[in-house]
């Protein structure tokens, strides 16, 4: 069965839904804030994670928002709003699946199936995807980035931005799209997002912005990745 995280600030209604999947086979694990979710996925990457909108800490929609940032694995919101505006607010911020409280542990265990049956298709239709530029070596499949024939020790979202880059190599790819399609951020001013993760990821392979070689800034514009001349 599935490795679940559950994130529910109620003790009661966390205790009973941990009940219950635990007796159809789930190994769950349960957190009652979002920090605490966010610090779970990145140490551990659950299959799916359950999200309660209602958290002490912050509001479900912003943790939904900066999980998508770490992670692409499923989330099931689950909640006692049931307005239509929000449902497809959500399903656009990434949400996999949404839940209306109250439920039976039996509906739960259906959607998680269904939500992992639907992403292990989806994983298995990606063909194998290996992205070379110069001395670069990006396999998509294997998430494992390799320079001069020298492993790369990269971060989740280090190596989401490099292979990202390395996909559309020579192109010009600005801060707003890197928010969008990397992040899944469609607001603007997280630029310190993008700073602090190519600072990372020009330190690992060996050069700066003031010394690029495959990364290079397009001033005003965004970034490109190229190979050294």
């Amino acid at each position: 069965m599935a490795t679940v995280l559950l994130v529910e600030d109620d003790h009661v209604v966390r205790g009973a839904m941990l009940r219950s999947l635990s007796d159809r086979g789930h190994a769950v694990h349960a957190v009652g804030t979002a920090l605490e979710a966010l610090r779970r996925v990145a140490a551990e990457t659950p299959d799916l994670v359950v999200l309660d909108l209602g958290l002490p800490d912050l509001d479900g929609s912003d943790a939904l928002r900066m999980l998508r940032g770490i992670t692409d694995i499923p989330i099931i919101i689950a909640t006692a709003r049931d307005d239509e505006q929000s449902v497809v607010r959500l399903l656009r911020a990434g949400a996999d699946d949404y839940m209306v409280k109250p439920f039976t542990g039996a509906h739960l265990d259906a959607r998680i199936t269904t939500v992992l049956r639907r992403a292990g298709r989806a994983s298995r239709s990606i063909q194998p995807v290996v992205h070379t530029v110069g001395g670069l070596r990006v396999d998509v499949g294997e998430r494992s980035a390799h320079l001069d024939g020298e492993p790369l020790a990269l971060t989740r979202k280090e190596f989401d931005l490099l292979a990202y880059l390395a996909a559309r190599p020579g192109r010009v790819v600005s801060r707003r799209e890197l928010l969008e399609e990397v992040w899944r951020q469609p607001s603007v001013g997280e630029d310190q997002t993008i700073d602090v993760h190519l600072y990372w990821l020009r330190r690992k392979m060996g050069e700066s912005a003031a010394k690029p070689r495959y990364l290079r800034t397009v001033r005003g514009v965004g970034f490109r990745l190229v190979a050294p001349d």
